[in-house]
């Protein structure tokens, strides 16, 4: 008894083009589900490669425009408190000029002093408690510090 057997070339031809066809709708779903053009090194192993760095330096820059936002607000704050100051020790000029008249009381060289003494101490004050992220702006202990404000290191400025 023989055995024929027969070989359809033109349905392994067509399975193999199914086959083609089903890989190259699985990748246009991948990079339509995700939006992006490289979604695996097998895709494009180089600009896979070019994409991660570009995506790591965007990140970085992000990251540096927030601390020097952060920067900003520091100095801005810092800055609110010496435009108090500075309106302070306007006042306490103004009442030393007062003082040196010599048409004032006793009384009223006081009340003057007394006066002079609370705006010290709201100068004081204002040294001791004004911070920004728990760190005292004014009082002398702040010192230097770096703010990052580039994405590689050594892009930063001294505040």
């Amino acid at each position: 008894m023989a055995v024929n057997v027969n070989t359809n070339v033109a349905a392994m031809t067509a399975q193999r083009y199914l086959n083609n066809a089903n890989s190259a709708q699985q990748t246009s779903m991948e990079r339509l589900s995700s939006g992006f053009k490289i979604n695996s090194a097998k895709d494009d192993a180089a600009g896979l490669q070019i994409s991660n760095r570009l995506n790591v330096q965007s990140r970085g820059l992000d990251v540096a425009v927030r601390n020097a936002n952060d920067g900003i607000s520091i100095a801005q704050t810092a800055e609110g408190a010496m435009n108090e100051t500075t309106n302070i020790l306007q006042r306490m000029r103004d009442l030393s000029l007062q003082s040196a008249n010599g048409s004032n009381s006793k009384s009223e060289r006081v009340a003057i002093q007394e006066e002079v003494t609370a705006l010290n101490d709201e100068l004081n004050r204002i040294a001791e408690t004004t911070s920004f992220g728990g760190n005292k702006l004014l009082n002398g202990t702040y010192g230097t510090k770096a703010m990052q404000i580039g994405a590689d290191n050594g892009e930063a400025v001294m505040l």
